[in-house]
């Protein structure tokens, strides 16, 4: 099972992130999540650290680490997998 690390800095419009996914070698991810998305996939019932990191569970369930786009906004895993907004909770 990979190890997924997030290290969170706040920005004006929400949080950026600097991810390492460590399974047989590691792996360096930079993704942004804007407040208002954040409230709408949690309420503030879970950090966004959490979001984060549950995201890549959900992400790692379905592609290997070497498939994950290296930098990008959290939203952007919908398009490529539709079934995230309601499927992310069952990771939180």
């Amino acid at each position: 099972m990979a190890e997924i690390s997030v290290q969170l800095n706040e920005t004006s419009s929400g949080w950026k992130a600097n991810v390492t996914v460590s399974e047989g070698g590691a792996n360096q991810f930079t993704v942004s999540v804007k407040k208002d998305y954040y409230q709408q996939i949690t309420a503030g019932e879970y950090s966004p650290e959490r979001l984060i990191q549950a995201s890549f569970e959900f992400l790692l369930d379905r592609e290997p680490k070497e498939s994950i786009l290296r930098q990008f906004d959290l939203p952007v895993i919908s398009r490529y997998f539709p079934e995230y907004d309601r499927k992310i909770e069952e990771y939180l």
